[in-house]
């Protein structure tokens, strides 16, 4: 039986968010800017779904911009907050090192400087590194909440009281951590927050920039006033609506899948800890419940990955949006990891429909695979 642990990647689709969806891909109809009965009941199902987004991260429902997903939203943030400001002189942003690609390659298209915030290595970004990436025209600054390939989750809180005490705006790309760990928009300060939906078992093709309406943003798609004016274009609703359903599973049950998937994850490292070749990166830092990355000396990520796909597992070698690259993961690369060993990570991301079984077939593959290949290379220096 196959075995899915890249729930990083993407999540399966919630039965429940389906049902929540089915109605409005046929049996309702309407266009939710219309003024009838028919385009009012699409408009409320899409506010409704904005107060459970809202209500998933600590915000209010006006601050919810919905988008086609996180890659939309990172870009409507920088090249939105970028367009509102190109005609201020000195005005410079700056993004964490280890941020999804979404964000770094819609960076180093602004017109502004962009300046890098480096991380220990471990992963997180210090005070003082925050301070090393910043200038005195640094308005924006931008750290994910929680990191796709490792799990390393951040401390926010000092670095955006920091930013505002210098006039700077904070935004974090929350797309992994909504739906696994507690957040809360409002009492923490940010500016502006980035979700994805297919990340917490909702639909493809969604996800919301959460932002106070302090931050200037020029909008970006012309064409209609939708989204607070900031997204021209008729809603997709069905998407939406199981936004919000996923939303609020999400929140419900938070508490209780958190346990679940660190009882896995936990049991995957002690497994791991058997192997002398074995190197889990960041594992004293606090991670996410259901995240693991490591590297095995000797081996080749992207060979070991295919290894594992034809023993039925399902795994990464990092961020699906980089998979096919050569170079090690820039993220690894930031936290000083050698290439060598870098380029040997392995990403598992745990959801909640896997069991200590799933963990146990991925241990016993992995014996299998390093015992193989240990026997081979002797095999092969007696023969020499």
């Amino acid at each position: 039986m196959a075995v899915y642990l890249d729930n990083n990647a993407t999540t399966a689709l919630d039965e429940k968010v389906l049902e929540a969806m089915l109605p409005y891909m046929g049996q309702v109809t309407g266009n939710p800017s219309s003024v009838h009965r028919f385009g009012r009941l699409q408009k409320d199902a899409i506010e409704h779904a904005r107060e459970m987004v809202a209500k998933l991260v600590g915000a209010r429902a006006d601050q919810v911009i919905f988008t086609s997903g996180g890659t939309e939203s990172n870009n409507l943030l920088l090249k939105g907050f970028s367009q509102s400001v190109t005609e201020k002189t000195g005005v410079d942003i700056a993004v964490s090192a280890i941020e999804h690609m979404s964000l770094l390659e819609p960076a180093q298209h602004l017109p502004i400087i962009v300046g890098y915030i480096p991380v220990d290595v471990d992963g997180r970004v210090t005070l003082e590194s925050l301070k090393s990436g910043m200038n005195e025209s640094t308005s924006l600054l931008s750290v994910m909440s929680a990191n796709n390939e490792t799990g390393v989750i951040q401390d926010l809180e000092p670095l955006i009281a920091f930013a505002h005490e210098h006039d700077c705006f904070f935004h974090t790309d929350a797309s992994q951590a909504a739906g696994k760990i507690p957040l809360d928009f409002i009492a923490c300060g940010v500016d502006a927050m980035t979700l994805s939906a297919h990340k917490l078992y909702g639909p493809v093709g969604v996800g919301a920039l959460v932002v106070d309406k302090r931050l200037p943003l020029s909008k970006l798609q012309f064409g209609g006033s939708q989204e607070k004016n900031l997204r021209a274009g008729t809603e997709n609703v069905p998407a939406i609506v199981g936004f919000g359903k996923a939303a609020e599973i999400a929140l419900a049950g938070l508490e209780e899948r958190t346990m679940h998937v660190r009882t896995l994850r936990d049991a995957l490292e002690k497994g791991l800890n058997r192997f002398n070749s074995v190197t889990i990166f960041a594992e004293k830092a606090e991670r996410l419940p259901n995240t693991v990355q490591f590297g095995v000396a000797g081996f080749d990520g992207e060979t070991l990955l295919m290894q594992l796909d034809r023993k039925s597992i399902a795994v990464s070698s990092g961020s699906a949006c980089t998979s096919g690259k050569t170079e090690p993961s820039h993220v690894l690369k930031a936290m000083q990891v050698p290439d060598t060993l870098a380029n040997s990570a392995i990403r598992v991301s745990i959801g909640k429909n896997n069991t200590l079984s799933d963990i146990d077939a991925l241990i016993s593959s992995l014996d299998d695979i390093i015992e193989t290949n240990l026997h081979s290379a002797v095999m092969m220096a007696a023969n020499v």
